[in-house]
């Protein structure tokens, strides 16, 4: 087998954008009993991570609530179906959770359905007692360079998509006839798609990867990888365990410009035990022997100097570029949100539903949890605290008799609304069908599961 290698390199190339900070305290006990409203119809959007944590929250703690959860895939689950890497099964066993939520006969899962298109906010809000949004951020931050709309460029984001088996993204078709690609980014993900260009197929074979996604890395060409970051190793983004991952791939050799890490021995002192951990680590890679590179097309990417101290530290252009022979490039400098409804806020600038621990700025009954909350930062645990507070905060709110009094249809009202545009929702046991079918395909090719990638393929399946 060819050696193979990832390699570190700092670089500027994309604005820094930073949201706001949620909240992570936590008020529990006060509301097991409500007068304001006895059955309160809550509707959630989002099947993925807030969605579920936000719904599971709010039926564990008000015992007469409903919560319908729409999503506009025809299968629940996610970031945790087309975001977590096929390698980190471990990391998708929150599915087993969620299912036990959705299982619930006070919980109904609405799929198929996209809210914005098929049906709108205010009609939500006029059939539920409160409306969360928790639909995550679908789009990457772009580059907003010359050159980013060049074939052989794209976003990680599609990239992770199409080898998890998103349907918007099946049909991407990477180039990896070169030997070289490129990551702008250095967070987890960034990490995660270097670690699957450069896994041996034949331990991806045993995972949940489309067969698809499998087939065009088993001729992969790609032998090295570069990981370019705007900033130093101080800033990285992504986690200790990650790097370990990286370092211990099978077949590949690790290599870090010792230049980079100059001085830094000293700084680390005084960073918290996890960052010093991870420097620590980074510092031991950096001093082994390097490998080689390879060649093949060019990359310009401007060269930088670091200002500042710590999480202060600002990447600032000096003015000269070095060229990196490269074949594809992977954009990884984050996700965002998009807007949902022209009815409802949003801060355009960081991505984000304008909100105060959840509660929408100036849209009383509407809320939102996740990514769309706080922007898109911090693992699962995170989203299960943030969405927590949200729900804590709408349960305080119907206690307080803000939120509508009286009945409200919930789905029956919105059903009807849905039939007439011709919509056809799928429901959590119609997932059950597919999921079977997915587990039946995969046992053959000695995997957990085939994803099903086809849209039309899976209603057929159903019926639909």
């Amino acid at each position: 087998m060819a050696p193979r290698c990832w390699l570190w390199w700092h670089w500027l190339g994309w604005p820094r954008i930073r949201p706001p900070s949620a909240s992570n305290s936590t008020n529990s006990g006060f509301y097991r009993h409500f007068s304001a409203q006895k059955n309160p119809q809550i509707c959630v959007v989002g099947s993925g991570p807030a969605g579920f944590y936000t719904a599971q929250h709010l039926l564990k703690h008000h015992t007469q609530a409903h919560v319908d959860i729409y999503e506009k895939q025809l299968v629940p689950f996610g970031l945790v179906r087309f975001g977590v890497a096929p390698d980190h099964p471990e990391v998708k066993n929150v599915i087993n959770t969620f299912t036990q939520t959705a299982r619930s006969d006070r919980c109904a899962f609405r799929g198929n359905v996209v809210v914005g298109k098929d049906v709108t906010v205010p009609e939500l809000q006029g059939a539920y007692h409160a409306v969360v949004l928790s639909y995550g951020a679908e789009d990457h931050q772009s580059l907003e360079i010359p050159g980013e709309e060049l074939p052989g460029v794209c976003s990680a984001r599609a990239f992770v998509g199409w080898y998890n088996g998103l349907p918007e993204n099946r049909e991407l078709a990477p180039d990896l006839s070169c030997d070289t690609a490129v990551i702008l980014g250095q967070g987890n993900v960034a990490l995660d798609v270097a670690r699957i260009l450069l896994t041996p197929h034949e331990l991806l074979e045993k995972t949940d990867i489309t067969e698809a996604a499998l087939g065009v890395l088993r001729q992969s060409r790609v032998k090295t990888v570069w990981i370019v970051g705007r900033r130093g190793p101080l800033q990285v983004a992504f986690t200790i365990k990650e790097l370990r991952e990286m370092i211990h791939l099978p077949g590949t050799r690790s290599i870090l410009d010792p230049a980079d890490f100059l001085g830094l021995q000293d700084r680390i002192k005084e960073v918290p035990r996890p960052r010093k951990r991870l420097m620590e680590l980074l510092l031991q890679t950096a001093t082994e022997k390097p490998g080689a590179g390879t060649a093949g097309q060019a990359l310009a990417t401007p060269v930088t100097r670091l200002e500042g101290v710590g999480e202060a530290t600002q990447a600032v252009p000096t003015g000269d570029t070095e060229d990196l022979p490269c074949g594809l490039v992977l954009s990884s400098v984050g996700y965002k949100s998009r807007p949902i409804d022209p009815s409802v806020p949003f801060d355009s600038k960081l991505g984000i539903i304008p909100n105060v621990e959840g509660r929408v700025v100036g849209v009383p009954g509407l809320y939102c949890s996740g990514w769309v909350k706080r922007g898109p930062t911090g693992v699962i645990t995170t989203t299960m605290t943030d969405s927590f507070l949200t729900s804590q905060m709408l349960l305080q709110d119907l206690k307080a008799g803000l939120l509508p009094s009286g009945p409200r249809p919930g789905f029956a009202a919105i059903q009807a609304l849905l039939s007439s545009r011709g919509v056809r929702p799928v429901s959590f046991s119609d997932w059950e069908k597919l999921d079977a079918e997915e587990v039946s395909r995969g046992q053959g090719a000695g995997k957990p599961r085939e994803k099903l990638v086809d849209p039309h393929e899976m209603l057929r399946l159903l019926g639909h």
